[in-house]
């Protein structure tokens, strides 16, 4: 009896301390990560990238549409989204993209928050993106979840990214580092 309860303390413990977590970095603006493609099996520990898995070395990210070739990746800005890509014009000063799905109750209220923003922000443009219709980019940009938010500069340089509903002040804090 006293072995299952010590069990099912440890059990509570570790979802709690999972789920506070979860909920600490839910909707966080970030420096962008690194897109699933190059964390691959196989990758090198210097980085390298085996020719068979069609990745850029520069870069990690696939030679398919989805991500400018030749972009680079840094601490503070990591790979870029051109216009056509996006189907619509980027932002002279910056570009809010939502990744969305239809039964998403996150995104709407995303959707309410980013559009604020990018009205009471000269310069700034708001896109929203189907994730399921837009899969190709889904995959190069590493989304996992809906909502996702990409803060993209003048250039399409993803300079913040956030999984899940960020905050109002976030997204203008991460505008403000951008323009």
């Amino acid at each position: 009896m006293s072995v299952g309860l010590i069990v099912l303390v440890i059990v509570l413990g570790g979802s709690l301390a999972a789920g506070l977590t979860w909920r600490q970095r839910n909707g966080v603006m970030r420096a962008p990560r690194r897109p699933a493609a190059s964390r691959r099996a196989g990758e090198s520990q210097a980085g390298g990238l085996p020719p068979e898995s069609g990745l850029t070395p520069e870069t990690g990210l696939r030679s398919e549409p989805g991500l400018r070739q030749g972009g680079t990746e840094s601490a503070v800005s990591g790979p870029a989204i051109t216009s056509a890509e996006l189907g619509v014009p980027l932002g002279p000063k910056a570009t809010l993209v939502q990744f969305s799905s239809a039964f998403c109750a996150p995104c709407r209220a995303t959707r309410r928050v980013l559009t604020e923003v990018a009205g009471m922000t000269d310069g700034v443009a708001h896109v929203e993106i189907d994730a399921e219709s837009r899969l190709d980019l889904v995959r190069s940009l590493d989304v996992r979840r809906t909502p996702t938010v990409f803060v993209l500069g003048p250039d399409g340089q993803i300079a913040k990214q956030a999984s899940g509903q960020p905050r109002k002040a976030d997204v203008i804090a991460a505008l403000g580092e951008v323009t």
